[in-house]
């Protein structure tokens, strides 16, 4: 499981010119599943996401989580965070879950986080335009495989 998180002022999706969801200050996430995640990755990268402390204090200095801050979350699916680009020009998504089963698990990766930061989301599959004011600009991976293994 792979998440880009962007600190956003100011985020928003839209399908076919239509609003679908906005937030103010939070946290944007860009998801993406490969064969092999669980529902341990995802309870794995939710608290780490939660935690994360990637806000500014008083002082100007990055030491707050969105539970501190009390912002909210967009997360958007993104099966292109699995290209693989090695050979030619045209990017492989081989490594990327299927949608079918990939679906599942980013149902239950916003319902997890849903349950301590308010979460909205885009419409999964659709193609969708986001709009993000990147605020820092922060922006930060995190693949649950490497941030496991790292851990030990």
């Amino acid at each position: 499981m792979r998440v880009v998180i962007q600190r956003s002022k100011k985020s928003s999706v839209s399908v076919k010119n239509q609003l679908i969801s906005e937030i103010n200050r939070g946290l944007v996430l860009l998801v993406g599943f490969t064969d092999g995640d669980t529902i341990e990755d995802i309870e794995y990268l939710v608290k780490k996401i939660t935690h994360l402390r990637i806000f500014d204090d008083e002082n100007g200095v990055m030491n707050k989580s969105i539970l501190d801050v009390g912002g909210s979350i967009l997360s958007i699916s993104q099966f292109t965070l699995y290209a693989d680009t090695k050979k030619g020009n045209r990017p492989s998504y081989i490594k990327a879950m299927k949608g079918d089963k990939a679906i599942h698990l980013y149902d239950k990766f916003n319902e997890t986080l849903n349950q301590y930061v308010e979460t909205k989301t885009g419409i999964f599959g659709a193609d969708m335009q986001v709009n993000i004011t990147n605020d820092g600009p922060i922006t930060i991976v995190m693949d649950s495989e490497r941030e496991k293994t790292n851990e030990k």
